[in-house]
């Protein structure tokens, strides 16, 4: 899988448009827009990282619901 088709799956995943990712994720919109389009690269660690993210928002929310 690519990593533009990543990102993209990653940012649907949490039901968000990429201007409301972008101030989710801290990645301004336009870098989000180039990479989703294939326009450029991101590190290859980029995806892993904001699947951690979202990860740890899960668990903390579960967490804080008990």
């Amino acid at each position: 899988m690519d990593i533009a088709k990543t990102i993209r799956e990653l940012r649907e995943s949490v039901g968000e448009n990429r201007r409301q990712f972008s101030e989710h994720t801290g990645i301004p919109v336009r870098t989000l827009e180039d990479w989703e389009a294939g326009r450029r690269t991101p590190p290859e660690y980029i995806p892993r990282l904001i699947s951690y993210q979202l990860e740890l928002e899960k668990i903390t929310k579960k967490k804080g619901k008990k």
